[in-house]
């Protein structure tokens, strides 16, 4: 199978069952929303080590969002359900309230548990903090400080979710991986309920389960490391290929997973310089949840 000439692997991503919240930041402004957006799933990259897989969903007008206001979806998510509360208090309190103008809406769909986050919160405002609603079925605390209110909805839910779909692509240098795998993760902000968890969605070190080290449970995936190539007898990385990239594509539902990777894989196969789109798997031991990426295009 090829697309644009580019040929895809007739191989799966394998992905895994994770807790997972949307919630959504709005600010004065498109521009600082994102800002903020972006200091609330720092550190949000691979639940390897980071507490969380936390990145950017999508972007919405101020006719989108609860107080008209511009606003940036965002996904939380972990490994274990007792965690996620954890992560939406720490992050909510200290990247979102902290935040100059911005405020807090839980926006998970069919929650299957929900949690105080706001109320807990809104005891910052020491005593002068007010409860409203439910306004249009969302019941709001009010906090003072000292660029204005800050309001944070009650609670926030957690529903179940997917992380771990990826595609592995070839190129032959930076400049065209780079360009190539921005543009797929800008495409994905496109795709509902589908998000890119790790450094401006990019993955530059995919790892593969296990080590030779005792207690490591992730190492370097060698089989797609450009430098080493000659000295791994089971090299997949092409002769003309210089520079390999992964996407971590996470999501609500299998659905959205499986149209990121699509979207990715139109994207990257779309410039010149990628050589070859691949995906990564263990064969089936780490998730439930496989993409093929022939079937994506069926």
């Amino acid at each position: 199978m090829k697309l644009h000439n580019v040929p895809i692997d007739d191989t799966f991503a394998e992905a895994f069952s994770v807790h997972m919240n949307r919630t959504l930041i709005t600010a004065y402004s498109q521009e600082w929303a994102r800002i903020t957006a972006l200091e609330a799933t720092g550190f949000g990259t691979s639940i390897i080590m980071a507490p969380a897989e936390a990145g950017i969903e999508s972007t919405l007008s101020p006719d989108e969002t609860p107080d008209g206001r511009p606003g940036v979806r965002v996904i939380f998510a972990t490994n274990k359900k007792d965690k996620l509360e954890n992560q939406l208090l720490a992050r909510i309190s200290q990247c979102i309230l902290t935040s100059p103008t911005a405020c807090a809406y839980d926006d998970t769909p069919n929650p299957r548990e929900k949690y105080p986050v706001g109320k807990k919160i809104s005891l910052f405002g020491d005593g002068f903090q007010v409860k409203k609603g439910p306004i249009d079925g969302r019941v709001l605390w009010l906090v003072p400080r000292m660029s204005g209110t800050f309001v944070v909805q009650e609670n926030f839910g957690r529903t179940k979710g997917i992380a771990g779909g990826n595609i592995i692509y070839f190129s032959k240098d930076i400049e065209s991986g780079m360009a190539s795998g921005r543009a797929a993760v800008q495409a994905i902000e496109d795709v509902p309920g589908a998000y890119t968890p790790f450094p401006g969605g990019l993955v530059g070190s995919g790892s593969k389960v296990g080590s030779r080290y005792q207690g490591l449970v992730a190492s370097t995936n060698e089989q797609f490391c450009p430098t080493i190539r000659t000295l791994v007898p089971d090299s997949e990385v092409p002769p003309d290929a210089n520079f390999v990239l992964e996407i971590v594509i996470n999501g609500l539902d299998s659905e959205s997973v499986a149209a990121a990777m699509r979207t990715a894989i139109e994207t990257v196969c779309s410039y010149p310089g990628v050589i070859r789109v691949s995906a990564g798997n263990y064969g089936g031991r780490l998730g439930k949840h496989h993409f093929h990426l022939h079937e994506l295009f069926e």
